[in-house]
């Protein structure tokens, strides 16, 4: 399933980076710097947050199911980091199970969506937000999750519904943050540099599904 913990990524303080920027930006007097960096790192001073909407989804044809707040880290993409790429991803289990792992708190991971297999997709972190699914912090912030519901040695549960489904969602990805519909841009979790996982497996139809996301892309256009 989706990413192990990776304790690097779950600090929410504001960090010198940022106290440094502001400094810099108010001894220039530089009111376009300043704002700029303010309306990225504003929302990271304690016990401030951004206005959310409950129960909002950022693809139409996803229902609403929230993880953990442990399991992902408030952001403003793409302001904050770019997003300029989907990670595939296969749960090793059920749609349930995955669900319940990623509303577990303990579990410290989650992907943005899961699909399962009759084609039906949950969202469980907003996009602007940084999922801790690849196992790695750079790939966390520049990249939207995507599980699939099943096992990578059961190409069965790879499904034409599942297929389909899930090839719309990235293709609406991919238009909403202008993302190259190829396999550098559209990658496996086993992929991710220093990952231990092998998802989404020998099973996932690589050339099928890129199809489908060009197709859907085409469409969409």
């Amino acid at each position: 399933m989706g990413a192990r913990r990776a304790s690097e990524d779950t600090d929410r303080r504001i960090g010198r980076r940022a106290l440094i920027i502001g400094g810099a930006a108010a001894a220039v007097g530089s009111a376009v710097l300043a704002r700029d960096e303010l309306g990225r790192l504003w929302w990271r001073v304690p016990g401030v947050e951004k206005p959310r909407k409950a129960g909002e989804v950022d693809y139409a044809g996803a229902r609403w199911v929230a993880a953990s707040d442990a399991n992902w880290r408030r952001a403003d993409r793409p302001d904050d980091y770019g997003i300029d790429m989907v990670v595939v991803h296969v749960t090793q289990g059920s749609f349930d199970s995955a669900v319940k792992a990623f509303q577990d708190p303990a579990h410290k991971a989650a992907s943005h969506y899961i699909v399962r297999k009759d084609g039906h997709i949950a969202q469980m972190i907003r996009e602007l937000d940084v999922a801790y699914h690849a196992g790695n912090r750079s790939y966390n912030e520049r990249s939207v999750g995507i599980e699939h519901a099943g096992f990578v040695d059961r190409p069965q549960d790879f499904t034409d519904e599942m297929y389909e489904a899930s090839a719309r969602l990235t293709a609406r990805i991919c238009a909403r943050y202008d993302i190259p519909v190829d396999r550098e841009h559209i990658i496996g979790h086993v992929e991710v540099p220093g990952t231990d996982h092998t998802d989404p497996g020998p099973h996932w139809d690589w050339d099928r599904y890129m199809r489908l996301v060009r197709e859907a892309r085409t469409a969409r256009a």
